[in-house]
């Protein structure tokens, strides 16, 4: 029997990387965004990693980057409403980009999406 278990996200630049996801609330160790390779223990038993551009290439020399829109997102539920509203408000006011601004969805949460420094989908919401 196989069993999802970890996440893997390649980088151009793991300080950003590692930055971006200590604002969303993920725990790194201390001299994460100076490493090749990193993995925070998620809730569940998961894990989410991040490896270099480097360390792809090491693995796979025709790695590529892909290109166009992104094609993973990661959801990060908030405790309220207030919070989605707040969290994009502060990654934006940081320089990260924001793709779509915090709105009412059809399915009842309050939803905003972003893009992580390499260009991945994050999404942020919460119950209305």
């Amino acid at each position: 029997m196989t069993k999802l278990d970890f996440i893997g996200i390649t980088t151009a630049d793991m300080g950003k990387a590692v930055e971006f996801y200590r604002l969303l609330g993920l725990e790194f160790a201390d001299g994460a965004e100076n490493e090749v390779h990193v993995e925070v223990a998620l809730d569940g038993g998961m894990r989410l990693a991040f490896d270099t551009v480097e360390i792809a290439r090491d693995a796979d020399p025709d790695w590529a980057a892909p290109s166009g829109s992104p094609r993973i997102s990661l959801a990060f539920r908030c405790e309220s409403p207030a919070e989605v509203d707040a969290r994009y408000a502060e990654l934006v006011s940081l320089g990260h980009e924001g793709r779509h601004e915090p709105w009412d969805a059809v399915w009842g949460q309050r939803y905003a999406t972003l893009l992580d420094p390499d260009g991945n989908g994050v999404d942020l919401y919460a119950e209305l």
